[in-house]
């Protein structure tokens, strides 16, 4: 191997940042903060590194908050206020929660229909054995509180040992609603209880709206809709309204962050201002993986990045190097293995769908691959990186 080979690949650094308030410069801090770290480690930037931020200080250093008064009187505008059957939410006290209480302020009574044996993301409500052992059809089959008690009993989740179904139905009615409880898969099964719906799901959310206004809903308004413009001058996401929100504080919600682009754009300039390079930049939010113990899909906001650069567009489009090793070149090894596999990959031309020699390289969007790389660098907890950059995420084995 040359003097002159890198022999390092990707590398993904957590960069420590202040603590983003309102109001706040982002795009000079995140800036300083990357350059104030290669400095202090001793690294340079490149062209075609990326550096991505998290959702979480882009909306807060745009205000983008909302109290959950805001969120009650947008359901009474658009649901009526009486009985409003909620569908197909996620159990979670961070993403939830916190708007359910506005949800429940917004109504009379709440019909909470909750997704078995799991919600959307893979939290737990049931066990399958049981489920299995009860002859019960989570495809077909309507369930009662009552039902689902004598079947399942209390089943808090793994993780947290949250009882969500008795969370969820305490907490409306501490917010002065009556509530009912069933459970159920078929969108629909909720017209038997309520004609107007707010469907919570995150990515199957088109296809409840399409059944539910088919089959003679009275009204029918998702997530994406409650608070996708101001309401008494709150925050608001005009394209995803409360999917992607967080916990704030008791009352009031960080909503997902909104016109990120000129963000995203203005960091790359000041970048390449001050050291020549042209790198990437995002904004990410959730990784999209899942748990193999919990069985929790990581992806609860509706994209894991709102906004990137150009050079984020797409796909990979790479060889797989075992691959050529194992076959193409079975015969060969040491450099002249080497040498074989580098001109394969310099010799790569347009997409690589279909080609054998591709096979088992993900072609996932690189803003999904990169903003799951990056959620789990920079954490959920107290790390204090919620700015990472990665760098050599383009290299292949010829540099």
């Amino acid at each position: 191997m040359s003097e002159n080979a890198r022999l390092v690949g990707t590398v993904s650094r957590g960069i420590r940042c202040p603590i983003i308030r309102q109001g706040d410069d982002l795009a000079q801090i995140v800036t300083d903060s990357v350059l104030n770290a290669a400095k202090s480690e001793g690294f340079e930037l490149r062209d075609r590194d990326v550096i991505s931020l998290t959702e979480s200080i882009v909306a807060r250093a745009q205000g983008n908050y909302a109290h959950i008064d805001a969120i009650a009187a947008d359901i009474k505008n658009k649901l009526g206020g009486e009985t409003i059957g909620v569908i197909f939410p996620i159990l979670s006290r961070n993403r939830f929660a916190i708007c359910l209480k506005g949800i429940a302020k917004g109504a009379k009574k709440i019909v909470l229909m909750l997704a078995y044996p799991s919600d959307e993301v893979g939290n737990e409500l049931a066990d399958w054995d049981k489920l299995d052992e009860a002859g019960i059809n989570p495809y077909s089959d309507v369930l009662s509180l009552e039902r689902y008690r004598e079947v399942f009993g209390v089943h808090p989740l793994e993780f947290t040992g949250v009882d969500y179904v008795e969370y969820y139905e305490n907490l409306i009615k501490e917010c002065g609603a009556e509530v009912e409880i069933i459970f159920a898969n078929q969108a629909t099964a909720i017209l038997d209880y309520a004609d107007c719906v707010l469907n919570c799901d995150i990515h199957t959310r088109a296809r409840t709206k399409r059944l539910l206004k088919k089959a003679g809903a009275k009204a029918v308004c998702g997530l994406d809709e409650i608070l996708d413009a101001s309401v008494n001058g709150s925050g608001f996401n005009e394209n995803y309204g409360l999917l992607g929100s967080n916990k704030s504080t008791e009352d009031t919600i960080k909503l997902f962050p909104r016109d990120c682009q000129g963000l995203v754009l203005e960091i790359q300039k000041n970048i390449l201002e001050a050291t020549g390079k042209h790198i990437e930049v995002m904004v990410y939010g959730d990784g999209a993986f899942k748990d193999p113990k919990g069985k929790i899909w990581e992806l609860a906001d509706p994209v894991v990045s709102p906004a990137f650069t150009e050079g984020l567009i797409g796909t990979p489009n790479e060889l797989k190097l075992k691959y050529l090793a194992d076959n193409d070149f079975a015969d060969l090894s040491g450099d002249a293995l080497k040498e074989a596999i580098s001109a394969s990959i310099r010799a790569k031309n347009g997409s690589l769908v279909g080609n054998m020699a591709a096979q088992g390289t993900t072609p996932r969007q690189l803003t999904d691959l990169i903003g799951s790389l990056c959620d789990l660098t920079s954490g959920s907890g107290d790390k204090g990186t919620p700015v990472v950059l990665v760098q050599g995420y383009f290299d292949n084995y010829t540099n």
